[in-house]
């Protein structure tokens, strides 16, 4: 019997190719002068923004499955979350590296001066490990609870990320409040089916 052909391996491809066309974007634009009086910032919003929005995807997977019953985006879901990472590191590189130019002192003084980055490098070196043991190697020397509890840090994560997010935004929070209610709805939807399932436990046990 010849093997079940994968109607889906094109979707990996799919998420990266896609995913990192803003970021070319972002170079092209650099490279030609185009991303406005401060290119740094820009850079640096843009990515950090883009880290967020890409989270917000890998963490709606599930949701999606207990909502409407869809698995296709299951498998989306480990490659969202190192595209997430990915740009999480570029938003840091750019920091680290052009914003501050490699100064320590400096990045010690924005620390102290500037809360919002104690958050969001808290929430960056938390999602490291994530990305490190997103490997089925890594979920096989872990076993599968280990690895299950660890990977429940994408929320806290997510959720230091959206207070780094409204706590940057200076005068129009708009948009980071707006990020913030799709976050609060994705992990709403989670708590409610856990509270579902173990009432149904109860109710089989009882």
């Amino acid at each position: 019997m010849s093997e079940r052909r994968d109607d889906k391996a094109w979707l990996p491809w799919a998420i990266w190719l896609g995913g990192l066309m803003p970021a070319a974007m972002l170079a092209l634009r650099g490279f030609t002068g185009d991303l406005g009086a401060n290119p740094v910032a820009e850079a640096l919003n843009a990515c950090g923004e883009l880290a967020i929005k890409v989270l917000l995807l890998c963490l709606a997977c599930t949701p999606l499955r207990i909502v409407f019953g869809w698995t296709w985006q299951m498998r989306a879901r480990k490659h969202l979350g190192l595209l997430a990472f990915t740009y999480a590191s570029l938003h840091f590189g750019i920091y680290v590296g052009l914003d501050k130019v490699g100064a320590l002192s400096s990045i010690l003084a924005d620390i102290v001066e500037r809360p919002f980055i104690i958050v969001g490098l808290t929430a960056f070196l938390l999602l490291v490990p994530l990305a490190v043991t997103s490997t089925k190697s890594a979920i096989k020397k872990l076993g599968g609870k280990r690895w299950n509890r660890l990977h429940q840090l994408v929320y806290v994560v997510a959720v230091l990320a959206m207070v780094h997010f409204v706590m940057r935004a200076k005068k129009d929070t708009t948009e980071a409040y707006a990020h913030g209610a799709v976050l609060a709805l994705l992990l709403g939807v989670r708590v409610v089916d856990r509270v579902r399932r173990r009432s149904r436990a109860r109710t089989v046990t009882a």
